[in-house]
């Protein structure tokens, strides 16, 4: 029934009632004749007063079922008036005229439910018309270009969502390492004369490059309201800048599938290019041939679900690899240009460029003159890397020779990485060989822990492996014994030029300078690499990562082929939320330290970092300082070296750059740093603590290896409270290593004052006059 036919028939009139029916039917039965003639001109005027007369009394009476005595009545009165009497004839024509009137009456008792009913008509009349017009715009919304057009192509199809602006040519994009390296030295610079973020900011100290991606949200959202408003097939003539279509994904494989092609040449074949980089680790990768070895399947399935999650999260727009470690990790006795962090960031760096991202190597590593090892900076991965980072680097390897907690370290770190946000896999540089498997004639140092095979097997569903350097020499086919004994060459003899394959870097092939070229060719500079073993270094995890993210992109290129959003799968939002109680039971780590939720927070004065501070000193006036009132006068302190632009730097490489406005491109970028108590008047410090978990609570001291026990433990000039509460000397330990003090084991301790539901406090006081600094170099807790 159309809408104005409903409406049309809430005014239909019910019939009359019983007792109006009887009284029109005795009326319509009286006996009538139908005149011969008609009525003349005066008798039909005056029958259209009585009609009219009438009509006014029927309209006037209450309209109930009145009684034929009542109407007598009526017509009676109306009779007494001095009217002609009117003809049968007349009668007869007005009966039957009020028979068709009072048809069409509705009595006051009827009248209600009337209204009722007509009222329920309308409305429901409303509900059907509403309905209607949502199901007309529900069938509008589900209409879609595709359904009126004509299927476009594949490649025309709109990926993923906005990236950052980038070059649409797949060309290698040539990097501006000079520019670059300015731009980090500067940035390091500024950060030094911060010595901690504002409180207001504590959950946003993220390096620069954190930063960056903020600023560029509005940037994202105009990119994407761009996006919504462009066909298909302008998409594919005319993508804006940022972003990701299949267009994209094909330029991300072609660079992905150049720069293995490119490696694979310059290593001699794909055979030898495989064995080098990809043989070489503690559990060899595999992306080719099928395998039933479910570790090795399960290890490829984390690094290619990790590329897979940075290309397709919407606001992700750098891919962060960030290196723990010594001064390897550094690249000392090198320029940092030299430097594998650096050299990967050119060499793999173009892949993300195609991407529409950007590849950020942060390094943390720094000189052993600290006092630090890998002891102490496991526990500073969230602070010293960004706690955002996609894949952990660990190059401590020099310093675990001989330790027997360096595999609890490293398997500490595994756990920990597993609750950043990211759940990077933690992969190893080691410079020696794999263990139990010398291959170097000379080398010493190849006995390792067969241990390490283990763990790699036992974490391979986290990604953890361990690339070995001189076993990936070793198994290109060179024959270093045979250099070695008949020729007496040893390749990784400090400043030996050459690694049997090559004698310098790609980049150095062209240098005209005859003693940058040389240095360019060095394999060891002594325990240090060289910038030739630094490019196989860089070489091998740009290879490996290539090869993941050519998995990546056919994985995804197949959810879309599927008809399947490839953010359904891989979307950050749809990463698994790790808990303690989904990692394994540890092998070697304490469970009490380990088996945690979060990893832990740490506050290092030291140079670089790029992540979070843990814990902060606290304002002297804030209201919350239990120590508000006392004299806190500690001091930011560094040792200079951000003032040296050749720290770390070999004579020949000054030499050339000395001159160069590009020189800055060599500074190094680590360097000791604490807060620093010079005497009585500078009072106390006071860290406000984040959120723990255990109740751990360690100090390291400034500068050097086994400074801990005169600094903190025998020193009776100093004391420590815990909110409020003094603390015992005599229930803390050096540890984990020598230059720090475990001050609190966990809550409960012996000696540990009750933990707050708010903030807990720290105090550190100097009492007297002091022989020597105290200085602080980092707070952990967990």
């Amino acid at each position: 029934m159309k809408m104005a036919d409903r409406l049309h028939s809430v005014h239909t009139v019910e019939e009359p009632s019983r007792s109006e029916s009887a009284h029109i039917n005795t009326t319509q039965h009286q006996p009538t004749e139908i005149p011969a003639t008609m009525p003349d001109a005066s008798a039909l005027e005056e029958f259209g007063l009585e009609v009219e007369h009438e009509n006014h009394a029927l309209v006037t009476n209450s309209g109930s079922s009145a009684s034929t005595k009542t109407n007598n009545h009526q017509f009676a009165s109306f009779s007494n008036r001095k009217q002609p009497t009117p003809s049968k004839e007349q009668r007869s024509l007005l009966a039957s005229t009020n028979v068709k009137y009072r048809k069409l009456r509705i009595n006051a008792a009827q009248r209600p439910g009337v209204l009722k009913w007509s009222f329920l008509v309308i409305i429901i009349a409303a509900i059907i018309v509403f309905f209607n017009i949502e199901q007309e715009e529900m069938i509008d919304e589900s209409i879609t270009p595709e359904d009126t057009e004509a299927k476009p192509d594949l490649n025309k199809f709109h990926l993923l969502r906005p990236k950052t602006k980038a070059h649409e040519d797949v060309a290698p994009i040539v990097v501006d390492d000079t520019k670059e390296e300015e731009d980090r030295a500067n940035n390091n610079e500024e950060s030094l004369e911060q010595t901690q973020p504002a409180e207001d900011n504590e959950d946003n100290d993220i390096d620069n490059n954190e930063t960056e991606e903020k600023s560029e949200g509005i940037a994202t959202e105009e990119a994407t309201e761009v996006e919504d408003t462009l066909t298909e097939e302008t998409v594919e003539q005319t993508a804006p800048d940022g972003l990701f279509t299949l267009d994209r994904l094909k330029a991300t494989r072609e660079a992905a599938q150049n720069l293995v092609s490119m490696l694979e040449q310059y290593y001699n074949g794909v055979e030898q290019s495989k064995n080098m980089m990809l043989e070489s680790w503690l559990v060899p990768w595999n992306f080719d041939q099928q395998t039933n070895d479910t570790d090795k399947i399960a290890m490829k399935d984390k690094i290619v679900d990790t590329m897979a999650r940075a290309l397709v999260t919407n606001d992700q727009k750098e891919f962060i690899i960030g290196t723990i470690g010594s001064s390897v990790a550094a690249g000392h006795d090198n320029c940092n240009f030299d430097s594998y962090e650096r050299q990967m960031e050119r060499t793999f760096g173009p892949v993300w460029e195609a991407a529409g991202m950007k590849l950020v190597c942060q390094n943390a590593g720094e000189g052993g003159g600290c006092g630090d090892d890998f002891a102490n900076q496991v526990f500073c991965i969230k602070q010293n890397v960004s706690p955002n980072i996609d894949i952990a680097h660990y190059t401590w390897t020099y310093f675990e020779v001989g330790n027997e907690h360096a595999l609890e370290a490293r398997e500490t770190l595994v756990r920990w990485a597993q609750m950043l946000p990211r759940q990077p896999p933690v992969h190893v540089f080691n410079t020696f060989e794999l263990p139990g498997k010398p291959y170097m004639p000379a080398d010493t140092d190849a006995g390792g822990s067969m241990m390490e095979y283990d763990l790699a097997r036992y974490y391979a569903k986290y990604g953890y492996n361990a690339f070995y350097m001189r076993s990936g020499y070793a198994k290109g086919g060179y024959d270093y014994t045979t250099a070695f004994k008949e020729h007496e060459v040893n390749h990784f003899v400090g400043g030996h030029v050459g690694d049997g394959y090559h004698n310098v870097t790609r980049y150095g092939e062209n240098e005209e300078d005859p003693n940058r070229k040389a240095s360019l060719g060095v394999v060891m500079r002594n325990w240090h690499p060289g910038p030739l073993a630094f490019q196989f270094v860089a070489d091998t995890f740009s290879y490996l990562y290539a090869k993941s993210m050519l998995e990546a992109l056919d994985r995804i290129e197949a959810e879309i082929n599927n008809g399947r959003d490839p953010l359904e799968t891989w979307s950050a939002k749809k990463r698994k939320i790790m808990l303690k109680t989904s990692l394994p039971e540890p092998k070697l780590c304490d469970p009490l330290y380990c088996t945690v939720d979060e990893a832990p927070g740490c506050i290092n004065y030291e140079r670089p970092t790029y992540g979070w501070w843990g814990a902060k000193v606290e304002d002297p006036n804030d209201n919350f300082n239990p120590h508000k009132g006392e004299l806190q006068n500690w001091e930011p302190w560094l040792d200079g070296q951000e003032k040296d632009l050749w720290h770390g730097v070999p004579k020949q490489d000054q030499a050339f750059f000395a001159d160069r406005d590009d020189k800055e491109v060599c500074r190094h970028l680590d360097g000791c740093g604490a807060i620093s108590a010079t005497s009585k008047d500078s009072g106390s410090v006071v860290f406000r603590l984040p959120k723990q978990e255990v109740g751990l609570v360690v100090v390291c001291g400034c500068c050097g290896k086994d400074i801990a026990t005169n600094m903190f433990l025998n020193n009776t000039d100093i004391e420590m409270r815990y909110n409020g509460q003094l603390l015992d000397p005599s229930t803390w330990d050096i540890w984990p290593n020598g230059k720090c003090v475990r001050l609190l084991k966990k809550f409960g301790a012996a000696s540990s004052a009750a933990a707050t539901t708010g903030h807990n406090y720290l105090s550190v006081k100097v009492l007297e006059n002091i022989t020597a600094p105290v200085r602080i170099s980092h707070l952990i807790t967990l």
